[in-house]
């Protein structure tokens, strides 16, 4: 009787396994394209008190991209760079800086410039 309660839930899940409830295949597109891309946007970090300053901007109107990104270097200048592109003409960017570079006075030795370690914050229960 265990056999054949075995046998017939074992060809049951042949039956089972053999079925498959979806159709695996190429995906299908339309004939129609969804037209020229067309978007615009911006994000900035201006953070003062750890000197972070970045940021990018960029719009699209179809083949025509034209935006900007900038950061904040460890020498004290921000860098900009404007970039355009017009269709296969590539991306054609303009560089430029803003402020002067400062570096540290080159005769002070590593020791002695001030060290400012990581501390992990305290803990605080409420």
């Amino acid at each position: 009787m265990n056999s054949k309660v075995f046998f017939i839930l074992a060809a049951v899940a042949v039956a089972a396994a053999d079925r498959r409830p979806y159709s695996y295949s190429a995906p299908q597109f339309s004939s129609e394209e969804s037209g020229p891309a067309h978007y615009n946007f911006e994000w900035k970090v201006d953070h003062d008190d750890s000197g972070n300053n970045f940021g990018h901007q960029e719009a699209r109107d179809g083949h025509d991209t034209q935006g900007s990104y900038y950061v904040q270097l460890p020498d004290g200048r921000l860098q900009t760079v404007r970039f355009a592109v017009d269709g296969d003409s590539g991306f054609l960017p303009e560089v430029s800086y803003e402020g002067e570079a400062r570096y540290p006075d080159s005769s002070e030795s590593f020791e002695s410039r001030e060290f400012r370690g990581y501390a992990p914050p305290r803990p605080v229960y409420g």
